[in-house]
């Protein structure tokens, strides 16, 4: 399975969207751009895309949620052991209130992985920030020594990025 994403204007995204309504296709916006993605085992539709491939994945994609995208780069040498421990997740987040899914997705024209989650609404990911379950999930298990080796696997800080649901203004 993989993941495309693209941006665009709100009239490029829909146009894409009503064209190819048998498609799991889904737009979201913050406040500054759109993003459209396409969670698909064959071809995209988009001419350009941000390409993935899902790592690890709970629940399904839909388009009314709130969406939290962590963006982290990894080296090449540190991918085995960040895609070993989000295979070996915990796994609490999905027993969350306002959960929806989880991608874990591997870059494959770039080295940023996105830890893609859905939420019902905005408070629901902010409560589970605040959570044990949070909590224990980012807890280092690791010797300073390791944690210092490790370190060396991610050349830039990590980001977030929110989207919500896109909403048509008339």
């Amino acid at each position: 399975m993989k993941v495309y994403m693209t941006q665009g204007t709100p009239e490029y995204l829909i146009k894409l969207v009503n064209t190819h309504p048998n498609e799991a296709i889904f737009i979201f916006q913050n406040d500054e751009r759109g993003l459209l993605i396409h969670e698909t085992s064959g071809p995209t539709l988009f001419s350009e895309p941000r390409t993935y491939e899902v790592v690890d994945s709970v629940g399904e994609l839909i388009n009314e949620a709130f969406v939290v995208c962590n963006n982290i780069p990894v080296t090449d040498e540190g991918r085995p052991v960040f895609e070993y421990r989000f295979k070996n997740r915990a796994g609490s987040i999905e027993k969350e209130p306002g959960f929806i899914a989880i991608r874990v997705l591997r870059p494959l024209n770039s080295d940023t992985y996105i830890i893609m989650t859905l939420w019902e609404n905005e408070e629901d990911f902010k409560k589970w920030k605040q959570s044990k379950a949070f909590e224990h999930a980012h807890k280092q298990k690791k010797t300073p020594k390791e944690a210092s080796i490790e370190k060396t696997h991610y050349p830039r800080p990590s980001y977030v990025t929110t989207f919500s649901t896109y909403i048509e203004e008339n």
